[in-house]
């Protein structure tokens, strides 16, 4: 009598339940879940009389899309693995992925048609190209195909072991790496994620993140799982947010704290009438305390800290508010919600794990490494044993994020391990300085890294972008940081940047600052 747990689930439930519920909006395209399930099994058909069988590959490179969206149902529907690209990748990247993971078929956004041709002859295993939008020579149409596929199709068996995705990793200093997702890995996350972050079939939750990044850290699956509308957003600015926000009365998205950045920053006559109490879960990197103090504060949104990584399918803690949490004063608790937290109910176990494999004292400041095992936790690397032994190690996965756990054992990190800088025999947190260099009116964005120093081994260095038109000058922001820090941690430069570089996630490429190649445009 037992139900393989896969996200395949919340689509038969949802199909009985709120068959005439809206469920997708995408510009000026409203689909009901009975007409979204409609598409989503004729397209189920349409690939397999394209050839696609169990287990093979199907490959998408596309924005927040209605095709997308239904890509994470008709594919592993009929048991095949979807592989969604991060679509701002190169074309070289694009054909090491596609050939490194199999693809049978890639369907692409008509903004990509282009640089997949142009691949084409380094693609010998890509047996099919789908335009999902726009017609184009030696593409099949996907619109068109849709309309003249009859919604049946073969249905084979799943089991919750099977491969659901495969996600790859940004890859900014090595090639990327393939995360095996199982059905049974994104059921215990979106399950995870419903018992600390409650949704209805009357929410409405806007795209902000891209569905690529973590199957869409899974709201791809949970948002349809109680009934809720999906509002896609192909372009994440600031003033189509507020606009999908007011016009979609959206409740929840997700963003990662650059985003948050831009929406805080943002010119005051977007945010002066945007609608209030959205639920806004924010990961990919640790925010600033005064970010979500700001936009708490300013619009009136209630923040929700959660962590992990794409290998942890992603979720594996979750800053849960206490009751105590409620008497602190804005700043304080702005500061309690910039940490990781505590585990998730269904997500498994969390250590933070010093180098002799024992947990460190909740005393927040012994440095370790966070390490999980559990639910989530993926099946391994693609194709590539040597990386997955190493991930797993001493049976536990290896996150290689640097933390401590506080005497109320909420995690915090303090740094990438290898983001940790050593000046003069003292560890220092790039993540602690970029927290009060941004409590300065005038920054919008920092990252600080270590650079080599004859006399300390290494120094801290703050790349800064300011807000537009404010100023300020470089011992201005030392002397901030020095009046708020231990003095050995204030920048010992800080270099002015027209912005910085980051991946396709807003994660901030800390590498290339220390490698002296940063795509930026000093001031």
């Amino acid at each position: 009598m037992e139900t393989p747990l896969s996200p395949l689930e919340f689509l038969r439930r949802t199909r009985r339940l709120h068959p005439n519920r809206e469920a997708v909006v995408d510009g000026d395209l409203r689909l009901t879940y009975a007409q979204f399930f409609d598409r989503c099994d004729r397209w189920s058909a349409a690939l397999q009389r394209l050839g696609v069988r169990q287990g093979d590959r199907v490959a998408y490179i596309a924005p927040n899309t209605h095709a997308q969206l239904e890509s994470f149902y008709a594919v592993p529907q009929i048991g095949a693995v979807l592989v969604p690209i991060n679509y701002r990748l190169t074309p070289d990247d694009f054909a090491y992925i596609l050939n490194h993971s199999g693809a049978k078929v890639v369907c692409v956004h008509e903004d990509y048609l282009s640089a997949v041709d142009g691949i084409r002859a380094q693609l010998p295993q890509v047996e099919q190209y789908v335009a999902l939008e726009g017609a184009a020579p030696g593409w099949i149409d996907y619109e068109q195909t849709l309309s003249q596929t009859a919604p049946t199709f073969t249905k084979p068996e799943i089991t919750e072991h099977d491969l659901l995705t495969i996600n790859y990793t940004s890859g900014t200093t090595s090639r990327p790496k393939g995360v095996m997702i199982t059905h049974r890995n994104a059921y215990m996350n979106v399950v995870g994620t419903l018992i600390h972050v409650h949704m209805t079939p009357a929410d409405s939750y806007l795209w902000t993140l891209p569905m690529f990044h973590a199957n869409g850290w899974t709201f791809v699956w949970q948002v349809t799982s109680v009934g809720a509308k999906h509002v896609c957003l192909r372009k994440v600015e600031p003033a189509r947010i507020f606009e999908a926000i007011n016009g979609e009365a959206v409740t929840m998205l997700c963003a990662a704290p650059t985003v948050l950045i831009g929406v805080a920053n943002s010119p005051e006559e977007l945010r002066r009438n945007v609608r209030r109490g959205v639920q806004v879960l924010t990961a990919g990197a640790p925010p600033a305390a005064a970010t979500i103090e700001r936009i708490e504060g300013e619009l009136g949104w209630e923040i929700t800290h959660v962590y992990g990584l794409t290998e942890t399918a992603p979720f594996i803690t979750i800053c849960e508010p206490l009751p105590e949490h409620a008497n602190l004063s804005p700043q304080a608790r702005a500061t309690v919600k910039s940490r990781q937290g505590v585990e998730l109910v269904t997500s498994g176990e969390l250590m933070v794990m010093d180098d002799a494999g024992n947990e460190v004292p909740h005393d927040g400041e012994t440095l370790g490494e966070i390490v999980a095992r559990g639910n989530v936790i993926m099946a391994g690397y693609y194709n590539d044993p040597e990386a997955t032994a190493k991930a797993f190690a001493g049976g536990w996965f290896h996150s290689g994020d640097a933390a401590v756990v506080h005497p109320d054992g909420y995690v915090e990190i303090r740094d990438r391990i290898k983001d940790v800088i050593i000046s003069g025999g003292e560890n220092i947190s790039s993540i602690e300085v970029e927290g009060v260099l941004l409590r300065h009116p005038a920054v919008q964005e920092v990252a600080v890294v270590g650079l080599p120093d004859e006399r300390w081994g290494e120094a801290p260095h703050a790349f800064v972008v300011l807000k537009p038109g404010a100023e300020a000058t470089s011992e201005e922001l030392r002397q901030f940081a020095r009046d708020r820090l231990a003095h050995f941690k204030a920048p010992k430069e800080v270099h002015f940047v027209s912005e910085l570089p980051k991946t396709a996630t807003g994660k901030i490429q800390k590498y290339v600052l220390r490698g002296g190649r940063a795509a930026v445009t000093r001031q």
